[in-house]
């Protein structure tokens, strides 16, 4: 039987931890998988940034990237790697370049989901340009905000149409804070959307492929408490419909890896935020629910990579209409959405495989989250973030959550075994 390698190459940017974790973890796994004849093992290796010829060969099967959503010399690599060399990209760099926040509410309302009533406005500012004045005299026409905002109700988020990380949010509670947000807006394009008051629960359900984890979130927490260590808090139909919904928004954008925002209220959760086609990674914001991440790209990685699994470049988007035409009930709608995505992202096949070449892998990274390898790439993130004298303290913060994880995940593999 014929030795094979495929290679999953990392497109960074100022990542240091989660590269580090997952690099060690497939080498640990020394893999031999029997494949169609032949023995396939698996290397990783970091992209570089560097001139290329476009007819130059794609050593890698697999990029897994962190960078082209605003970096455009490697997302034009990965576009040309794509189209001349069959590459398989988490995520696809067309949806990620052009499907932001404003394009993704109106395809999930399109579908039926419970988005925010939300309005555009146009910008406070503008770069110049020579037919700005021009066409803003002919054809802008003055708008009263205050007005938007009280057809819309108070309280409202006004948040780009577009980018991440909580750039530019503002919560508003009444037409004088609107009017003050938007003249410090610049020359962001804005949406409004109504707040979903007295909302029971806020969920963070990351995607990656066919696997979710739904994490309890608080917003108003300091970025490293956002994630909450909790269990229990969603019942079994609220964990599947939430991955019906994340599966949905994924595969309908053609995105490996996302994460979706949802607010329950009365029993209804309301997706607010869920084109986040490259969600936070970081074992800094993440802690506990770190290791979970890190298995689930590695998991994925390397079925894409083994099986050579064909990345769909372009979206199909008439299967999900024509569902949205049916007068079927909400659930049954999501289900028969989610259907499709599991068709795109051969679920069953990744599970099979995963059963049968990745058993290993939960005791290979219960094992590896206790080594010194783990803490170092813990403490290498936490030095990049975080002022001198609260590196050790972080530091043993986060690997003491890690560590209660390894707990955890022991006591499931026990009960399992």
């Amino acid at each position: 039987m014929p030795n094979v390698t495929r290679k999953i190459g990392l497109s960074l940017g100022a990542d240091l931890c989660w590269p580090i974790c997952f690099e060690e973890i497939v080498q640990r796994l020394d893999l031999a998988i029997p494949f169609e004849g032949d023995r396939v093992g698996v290397e990783v290796e970091r992209l570089t940034i560097e001139p290329f010829d476009l007819e130059q060969p794609c050593r890698y099967d697999v990029v897994l990237d962190r960078l082209t959503h605003w970096y455009n010399t490697s997302r034009e690599w990965i576009k040309k790697a794509v189209i001349l060399d069959g590459l398989y990209v988490l995520n696809n760099p067309w949806t990620v370049q052009s499907m932001e926040k404003q394009t993704s509410y109106c395809a999930m309302m399109r579908l039926g989901l419970p988005v925010p009533k939300t309005w555009m406005v146009p910008p406070k500012e503008y770069p110049p340009h020579a037919d700005l004045a021009t066409t803003l005299e002919r054809y802008a026409k003055l708008f009263d905000l205050g007005s938007i905002g009280e057809r819309l109700g108070f309280p409202l988020f006004m948040k780009p149409y577009d980018g991440g990380a909580w750039r530019g949010v503002s919560c508003i509670e009444d037409a004088d804070q609107l009017r003050k947000a938007y003249e410090e807006s610049g020359t962001n394009v804005m949406h409004l959307q109504r707040a979903v008051e007295d909302f029971d629960l806020f969920v963070r359900s990351i995607g990656i492929g066919p696997q979710v984890n739904s994490v309890r979130y608080n917003p108003t927490a300091p970025l490293h408490e956002r994630y909450e260590v909790a269990f229990n808090f969603l019942s079994v139909d609220e964990l599947s419909l939430l991955r019906d919904m994340t599966l949905t928004i994924n595969s309908f954008f053609g995105w490996d890896f996302n994460s979706c925002e949802t607010l329950r209220k009365d029993g209804v959760f309301h997706p607010i935020d869920f084109a986040n086609a490259c969600p936070d990674s970081q074992v800094t914001s993440l802690h506990f629910h770190f290791p979970w991440l890190i298995g689930a790209k590695v998991r994925w990685s390397i079925f894409c990579a083994v099986t050579g699994k064909k990345m769909r470049q372009n979206v199909d988007w008439t299967p999900y209409y024509a569902i949205a035409e049916q007068e079927l009930p909400y659930r049954e709608r999501l289900r028969a959405y989610a259907a499709i995505a599991d068709e795109r992202m051969e679920t069953e096949r990744f599970r099979a495989f995963c059963a049968e070449h990745l058993a290993h892998l939960d005791e290979v990274m219960v094992e590896f989250f206790g080594t010194d390898t783990a803490k170092n790439a813990v403490r290498k993130k936490v030095e990049a973030l975080f002022p001198k004298h609260e590196i050790e303290k972080f530091t043993e913060h986060f690997w003491g959550l890690i560590q209660f994880w390894r707990k955890t995940e022991s006591d499931r593999l026990s009960k399992a075994g």
